[in-house]
């Protein structure tokens, strides 16, 4: 059961398989098999775009009946401590945009008590920032060693054929047939983290599927009002 703080929400394209593993493959192997009734705690870091939520989300879509938790600390700020004291009843822990709130003592005392209980009873926890544990300003001494004990994973990124396969996977996952040269185009001319291109790829969705035209460059340009 996919446990979700009010207002949040997993997008239902956050899949594995939606997404370009590219040098990233062994971090991937590794979320996967946490997802699937693993034990282990992981870190993982990297650029924003880089596809950090995607996979904190496709590990918990993976998770089938285990219970599993998604919360984006950016998103739910001074509420986030609240969430974190359910963890008793969780298998699965996703924390995105841990480093939001790393350096403010209640929340580190909550994580440290969510740490412990899942490693007692055996759980995954999966947690996301922008840089490694050790480039933090840790509060508590305990929980800065134990996360930098952890499995750390870098999201590095994708060659051009690496980028253009990964926007291939994402317009697939929309029921998308997206030509290589539209491919090439929205990767000269747009910012190439998967964040961008995601919300690209939804206003060209919605028009395509308004308009039942073929991805062509001319089309694509007059959706995004490109000359």
């Amino acid at each position: 059961m996919q446990q979700l703080p009010l207002g949040v929400s997993i997008q239902d394209r956050a899949h594995f398989a939606s997404f370009h593993s590219g040098p990233n493959s062994m971090a991937v192997e590794r979320l996967r098999s946490l997802a699937y009734g693993d034990r282990g705690v992981i870190w993982l870091w990297g650029a924003r775009g880089s596809g950090r939520s995607h996979l904190l989300q496709a590990a918990c879509a993976a998770a089938g009946a285990r219970r599993a938790a998604y919360l984006p600390l950016r998103e739910l700020g001074e509420d986030a401590t609240d969430f974190l004291a359910d963890v008793r009843l969780l298998d699965l822990l996703c924390i995105d945009d841990i480093d939001s709130l790393i350096g403010r003592r209640d929340f580190e005392l909550a994580l440290f008590s969510a740490y412990r209980s899942l490693d007692e009873r055996g759980g995954g926890l999966i947690v996301a920032a922008d840089q490694p544990p050790a480039g933090l300003n840790w509060v508590l001494a305990d929980i800065r060693s134990r996360f930098g004990a952890a499995e750390i994973f870098q999201l590095r990124p994708l060659d051009e054929e690496g980028e253009r396969e990964a926007l291939r996977l994402r317009a697939v996952s929309r029921g998308l047939d997206l030509p290589d040269e539209t491919a090439r185009y929205l990767l000269r001319r747009f910012p190439r983290d998967m964040s961008t291109l995601g919300r690209l790829l939804d206003e060209i969705d919605l028009a395509s599927l308004s308009a039942q035209r073929r991805l062509t460059i001319p089309f694509v340009k007059s959706i995004l009002d490109e000359s």
